[in-house]
This record gives C-alpha cells, structure tokens and sequence, in this order.
C-alpha cells in the first residue's frame, strides 16, 4: 500500500499535465511565486533577528 501512494500521486499528476497543461503550468507558477514569498520573508526576519542582536 506505502508504495502505492506515490505511485498514484504520479499518475495523477501526469495526467493533470497531459489534460489541461496551461492550467498545470499556471499552478507550477503560482507554487514557485508563492515558494519565493516565503523565502524572502525568512531571510527579512533572520534579518531583523540579527540586527536586533
């Protein structure tokens, strides 16, 4: 069962890509812009953290 899971988590998501590419890039999109908003705000608050000190 354990192995199976990623397995299907695979399928699913090539079959997302192969039904509606546009949408599957958009989500790509949208995960990296919201991947790079949490990084900046990590490296703003170390940041803050070490000026403080």
């Amino acid at each position: 069962m354990k192995k199976a899971v990623p397995f299907l988590i695979v399928l699913f998501i090539g079959y997302y890509v192969l039904q509606d590419p546009s949408g599957a890039a958009a989500q790509a999109g949208d995960a990296a812009g919201g991947l790079w908003g949490l990084t900046t705000q990590l490296f703003d608050a170390l940041i803050d953290f070490f000026d403080a000190l």
